[in-house]
């Protein structure tokens, strides 16, 4: 599909972006997510594939964004222009002086158009001579409101064609709960038509990027670790203000080896069902705040806590909420005890009457706070991730409060906790000790 003309790619794309370029003009994907650090390339090679996939294929026009249309011109519209020249085939497009016009291929008439996002419905008015709208860019994707945003803008797109790719290009905000942070990481983890692209200025050649940028980098680096980790290296480390760093992911199916009396390996079954001292946590909700129930397992030798199953409601009953949890789910078994939010005394007695093994939690003067530096001070908080996306998300995004100046302050914001507080009343009987 790539155009016969004489590309040397090799000294366009980096050899990192080799299967992605494939993956592309094969169209293995609808939506390629680019998340890198300063000097990764990855807008240049974008613009690149927007070059060739428009050669490639004649029916089809580009739509490229920024949240605001005065930083078009010196940036997608330049980095656009830019790979059309590096490629060597100006000669076959219609460049004009600014963004406002779209650049034309001349041999289709294929267009590639510039936008700001300042007014979404602006889109529903561009217009194409022939064909569709299968390539759209949305350039530093974190500037945009959020998903929604972007989705109004595929949803007019999106029409008319069969093939389409979808563009998204940032640097991770410091933030882990910045939503651009959080979107990559969600359909990296669960999205088939989705290849996130994550890589570095470490995997570019020191001659494409320069000494003084190197020499930079390793500046920054021996200054502020931290700095360069998120400007160079691309990583949500987050904004200072994590309450919990001890969080990992981790597969609560996975194999985990089985042994007979002399040490030997005898065959393998599923980490979970190792697991043997299992407690359980329920935070009641109804309408805007969702039911959370946690299945966690302490490890008190390691100081390790697994939580490795969820179950998330929103707008349902108890009874219907009892059914899920331990009949339909089986999450838990009527003889196993879990530790409630005793704050709604009536939705313990439902479940009472239902036949669970339930009782209120103690609470008590500053009982979240005890519960969350005990929390805080466990070696590992291992999440399975795929089993317990709700509190896998709530954990690694949990800020302390902020004052007026954005400086954060020892409190703990009573919101989005729902998995924290039933991870909480779960592990009650450790931190609830004297001394703890």
């Amino acid at each position: 599909m790539v155009p016969s003309i004489n590309i040397n790619m090799r000294n366009i794309i980096i050899p990192m972006y080799k299967k992605v370029f494939n993956d592309i003009m094969k169209h293995k994907h609808t939506t390629y997510v680019f998340a890198g650090g300063r000097g990764s390339t990855k807008s240049s090679f974008v613009s690149v594939m927007i070059v060739l996939l428009i050669m490639s294929f004649p029916k089809v026009h580009a739509l490229c964004f920024r949240k605001v249309a005065n930083t078009i011109q010196k940036s997608i519209y330049s980095q656009i222009v830019w790979a059309i020249y590096t490629l060597g085939v100006d000669s076959l497009f219609i460049v004009p002086k600014t963004y406002a016009s779209p650049i034309i291929y001349r041999p289709t008439g294929q267009q590639i158009f510039f936008m700001g996002l300042d007014d979404p419905n602006k889109v529903k008015s561009v217009k194409v001579p022939f064909g569709y709208i299968g390539i759209t860019w949305f350039e530093e994707l974190d500037q945009y409101s959020g998903e929604n945003e972007l989705r109004k803008v595929t949803q007019s797109t999106k029409r008319g064609g069969q093939l389409f790719w979808d563009f998204r290009t940032f640097n991770p905000p410091i933030s882990k709960n910045n939503w651009a942070n959080e979107y990559a990481s969600d359909v990296e983890y669960d999205s088939p038509s989705t290849l996130v692209v994550r890589n570095t200025y470490l995997d570019v050649p020191i001659e494409w990027l320069g000494q003084e940028f190197i020499d930079d980098a390793e500046e920054l680096k021996r200054k502020n670790p931290r700095a360069y980790a998120h400007e160079y290296g691309g990583q949500a480390i987050g904004t200072g203000g994590d309450v919990f760093p001890n969080v990992e992911e981790f597969d609560s199916m996975a194999d985990s080896p089985m042994y007979d009396a002399y040490g030997n390996i005898v065959g393998h079954k599923p980490l979970w069902t190792t697991f043997d001292r299992i407690y359980c946590g329920l935070d009641w909700g109804f309408a805007i705040d969702p039911l959370r129930f946690v299945r966690c397992h302490f490890d008190k030798k390691k100081y390790d806590l697994y939580i490795f199953r969820e179950f998330n409601a929103v707008k349902m009953g108890n009874r219907e909420a009892y059914e899920k949890i331990y009949q339909e789910k089986k999450l838990i078994t009527n003889q196993e005890l879990v530790t409630a939010d005793s704050a709604e005394p009536k939705s313990i007695m439902d479940f009472k009457a239902y036949g669970a093994y339930i009782r209120g939690a103690d609470k008590g003067p500053d009982s979240v706070r005890y519960g969350i530096k005990w929390l805080q001070a466990l070696n590992h908080i291992y999440i399975d991730r795929k089993m317990c996306p709700e509190t896998f998300r709530e954990f690694t995004t949990y800020e302390y409060e902020q004052d007026k100046d954005g400086n954060f302050i020892s409190a703990y914001p009573d919101a989005d906790n729902h998995g924290i507080d039933a991870t909480r009343y779960a592990t009650e009987k450790f931190w609830q000790r004297k001394g703890n």
